[in-house]
């Protein structure tokens, strides 16, 4: 059998989790004959509990764990704040910490969190953590009962609380905008596949295209490699754009699943004589402040970041409020809104 947990007992001997927390903790709420069933179950199998979880799960601190994969992405700075404002309404403070796209850092960003610092975690996935489908910490974190809602970036494979925007209407609504506008050949930016809001944008992309009749083509969509989202690569990023327009210069709208991509998109596009939006529309996808204040401004899907911070305090708030964490579990969907601006204006 694989390392014992809470959750494992629970499932093998169909009783709850709590039900087997307290039959190991000796509490007179059970009865004897469910108490030595669940003993000698873990005693068979060589249970040993996770001393950290217990610590955590014991010992109330107030206070939420927050690991983001990084601080100057605005849309994840709009989400800190909501999380921020109902944590402080409900008496709990926040610790943030940051994986900076890097799989060892959010595990260890964890282990250090897990030390009775905090009650529950708000986490992002990293990119890294993406990539290599390794989810030990956070599996093992919500079989030792420690409440987990995962946020924008998050894992079929997780059973616990979520938060997500609907990232593939978004996308369907940009490109239909872009469709609306009179754009006939429309590009895509985006991420490589192992990114879920990458791909689900990519689906909205391949949707819209193909319910307006025109179909798509693989030649019209960039996918750009991890690297190009590093410190100091813009100028490499924004050479790779301008050869992809080069190379297709029939394109005359460009839907960019972030907002680097976008103003990149941009940048590249007036490189190559184009006027925005003249000859060239474009959409982004967050609406920070860059978008806003560019020339043109940019037409972007906004994400809510605030309000899906919202969501995810209470989320964990409730659950760890409550007297057992267990399933159901619950999947809050954030709607999506179009801010139009003058890349997506009709000339």
């Amino acid at each position: 059998m694989q390392k014992l947990t809470l959750k494992k007992i629970a499932r093998e001997l169909d009783v709850s989790i709590s039900t087997v927390s307290k039959s190991l903790k000796d509490s007179p709420e059970i009865s004897e004959d469910t108490k030595q069933k669940i003993k000698a179950f873990a005693d068979l199998y060589n249970y040993r509990p996770n001393t950290i979880a217990l610590s955590l799960k014991n010992r109330k601190t107030k206070t939420l764990g927050v690991i983001i994969p990084e601080i100057v992405h605005h849309f994840f700075t709009t989400v800190v704040s909501g999380i921020e404002k109902v944590a402080n309404e409900k008496g709990y403070t926040v610790i943030i910490g940051l994986s900076n796209e890097s799989f060892e850092k959010e595990v260890t960003n964890m282990e250090k969190l897990a030390n009775g610092s905090i009650d529950g975690f708000i986490l992002s996935v990293s990119r890294e953590t993406q990539l290599k489908k390794d989810y030990h910490h956070l599996l093992e974190t919500i079989d030792h009962g420690m409440p987990v809602v995962l946020f924008d970036r998050t894992i079929p494979e997780i059973e616990c609380d979520k938060v997500v925007v609907d990232d593939t209407e978004g996308a369907r609504n940009a490109v239909k905008k872009l469709l609306d506008a009179g754009c006939k050949n429309i590009a895509l930016i985006t991420t490589e596949a192992h990114v879920n809001v990458g791909e689900l944008r990519t689906a909205g992309y391949k949707d819209a295209l193909i319910e307006s009749g025109k179909g798509f083509s693989e030649d019209l969509i960039l996918k750009l490699k991890d690297e190009f989202n590093e410190e100091g690569m813009e100028d490499n990023l924004n050479t790779i754009i301008e050869l992809f327009l080069r190379n297709n210069p029939q394109v005359d709208g460009i839907f960019a699943v972030n907002e680097k991509y976008a103003l990149t998109a941009m940048k590249a596009s007036r490189s190559l004589g184009k006027d925005i939006p003249r000859d060239i529309k474009v959409i982004g996808f967050t609406d920070g402040v860059l978008s806003k204040y560019a020339t043109p401004s940019l037409t972007t899907v906004s994400q809510h970041g605030v309000q899906l911070g919202e969501k995810a305090a209470e989320l964990l708030i409730r659950r760890l409020e409550e007297d057992d964490y267990e399933p159901p579990y619950q999947t809050v969907v954030v709607e999506t809104r179009l801010i139009e601006r003058e890349s997506t204006s009709i000339t």
